[in-house]
């Protein structure tokens, strides 16, 4: 085996890792800088990792998982929970789901001001 086939097969699942981090960041609709700030890393990294030029540290790797939604093991190897494509119906149904928290959360907040004005007036006519 020559020293340029040990070469190659090295490139083959760097190159996978590189294919992997970039199905992620654009399943969430990020660009290569958006996604470098993020991180806290220079474009110019996060496109070299995304060619498959170099690799992620360890560190890197698990805050990168992170920020793609994804697990370590899935951007090393494909195993694991990988990116979940978003449909506008799933959006929306999350949009819907968060409006009807603010309102449990608003409808909560207005009975405990209520109670606290109350206590309040309670305390003032005792003083």
């Amino acid at each position: 085996m020559t020293n340029s086939t040990r070469k190659d097969r090295r490139a083959v699942p760097n190159m996978e890792l590189a294919a992997r981090i970039v199905a992620a960041r654009e399943v969430l609709g990020l660009n290569t800088e958006q996604l470098a700030q993020r991180i806290g890393a220079t474009v110019a990294t996060v496109a070299g990792w995304e060619a498959g030029k170099s690799q992620p540290r360890t560190n890197r790797l698990v805050t990168l998982a992170g920020i793609l939604g994804v697990s370590p093991s899935w951007l090393l190897s494909g195993l694991g929970d990988g990116p979940v494509t978003v449909t506008p119906e799933t959006r929306m149904e999350a949009l819907g789901n968060g409006i009807l928290e603010l309102r449990t959360l608003s409808s909560r907040i207005a009975d405990q001001v209520d109670d606290l004005e109350q206590r309040l007036a309670l305390l003032k006519k005792s003083a």
